[in-house]
């Protein structure tokens, strides 16, 4: 473990190391924390930036990597709402960042990926602790009875509250640690490793389940029962393995169905998500959403109707269309490649899809298993959340994605400044 805090490098990179450790260990915090290291991080980019040491800026994965910014910035030259477009630009501003900082920065993220994800995974294993922790002192606190635990007012939410996260949003952070450390696990030898990230993934996965997000589970059931074994094994380990994960992705959603807390959650309100608006119902159904939206962006279909449109031209509909719920608490379409369509049309959803494809068709060809984690789990979330427009969806999707990106490249590293203090 000395190894996550001492590495072998020179004192500019070491401090870069230690800057990005710190921005792992932010990501699930508030956001005012990712932001202080960010500006950090930046400050010592810029101090110690060499030309012979950086990554060449104009190239083509960058540009992709910037894409979304671009997306929002072309849509905002014919915005219906240019106050909410500039304050959308504003926010997706770090999607050009990160890229950028990673080019101008001679870190070697190839060499110090494990140290880094090994280190995000203890600290996502600790958070899931601490709530749970947390959980089982309020329990305490009004003498509720232990079952309350994995009752709704301990579900989803109310569970990631206390870190004041969004459950799907900390839920995508947690996958990305368990596939991780499920990837240590299957090659690990040594006994003592293979005992901690076993109880790290165990607890991972219970936190998982207490948080309760559809989307991101669904992902993982993808990702653990078919990529992870096709891309860590072969032969008979493989055919075993993808029977073990069968059998307990089997026994979980028995389980499930077990659980009124689970079924409720998972099968319950997955199928109301999924059924048309119905008279007398108080909440409003995700499908009775997306039929608003579809229906505008019909109007638009080419170009959409510009950055910050989505939440003041969805407000006026949901109450034209009774959706009365949705009105009040002011929400958006709740679905990403809807909102690129209403925002910037067909154009923008292009430009975002072929993003996606584009990290997908790298992570395939470096047989990147965490990278091909994250992109499923980008497009699956995509389908029940606006993620590019809050501060930790942007921030996963800006941070993780150059980070994968640039390590699966080598560094163009100086001999001069590359000799460790």
């Amino acid at each position: 473990m000395s190894g996550l805090f001492k590495i072998n490098d020179t004192v500019a990179n070491k401090i870069s190391y230690y800057h990005i450790l710190l921005l792992m260990a932010t990501l699930p915090f508030d956001m005012f924390y990712s932001h202080v290291v960010l500006i950090s991080f930046g400050l010592h980019t810029l101090i110690n930036l060499n030309k012979k040491t950086f990554r060449p800026v104009f190239k083509l994965r960058t540009l992709v990597l910037q894409s979304v910014f671009f997306i929002s910035l072309f849509s905002l030259l014919y915005t219906i709402n240019t106050t909410e477009g500039f304050n959308e630009l504003g926010k997706r501003a770090i999607v050009i960042i990160f890229p950028i900082l990673f080019c101008l920065n001679p870190i070697d993220l190839k060499k110090y990926r494990p140290q880094l994800f090994l280190f995000f995974s203890l600290i996502c294993t600790a958070i899931i602790i601490y709530l749970y922790v947390d959980a089982l002192v309020t329990i305490k606190h009004f003498s509720l009875p232990f079952k309350s635990l994995f009752s709704s007012a301990f579900n989803n939410h109310n569970f990631s509250e206390p870190i004041n996260m969004h459950a799907t949003f900390f839920s995508m952070q947690v996958a990305l640690a368990l596939i991780y450390l499920l990837s240590l696990l299957v090659k690990e030898q040594v006994f003592n490793k293979k005992v901690l990230y076993t109880i790290c993934t165990l607890i991972l996965i219970a936190g998982l389940i207490q948080l309760s997000s559809k989307s991101v589970c669904i992902a993982l059931a993808l990702i653990i029962n078919i990529v992870l074994p096709y891309f860590l094994l072969q032969g008979v380990k493989r055919r075993r393995m993808v029977w073990i994960t069968a059998s307990l992705s089997v026994l979980l959603l028995a389980c499930i169905l077990y659980s009124g807390t689970l079924r409720e959650r998972y099968i319950n309100q997955l199928t109301e998500d999924l059924s048309p608006a119905k008279k007398g119902e108080v909440l409003d159904s995700r499908l009775a959403r997306w039929t608003v939206v579809i229906k505008l962006i019909g109007k638009a279909p080419l170009a959409g109707y510009g950055a910050g449109a989505e939440v003041g031209l969805l407000h006026e509909n949901f109450f034209n269309n009774k959706l009365y719920n949705s009105f009040i608490n002011n929400l958006n379409a709740h679905n990403q490649y809807l909102s690129m369509l209403i925002k910037s049309g067909i154009i923008g959803l292009l430009v975002y899809m072929g993003t996606l494809a584009f990290g997908i068709n790298i992570s395939f060809q470096q047989k990147d298993l965490l990278f091909l984690s994250f992109m499923i789990i980008i497009i699956a979330v995509s389908f029940s959340e606006n993620y590019l427009d809050v501060d930790k969806g942007l921030f996963y999707y800006a941070f993780f994605f150059p980070v994968f990106l640039f390590s699966n490249e080598q560094a163009v590293i100086d001999p001069e400044l590359a000799k460790p203090s």
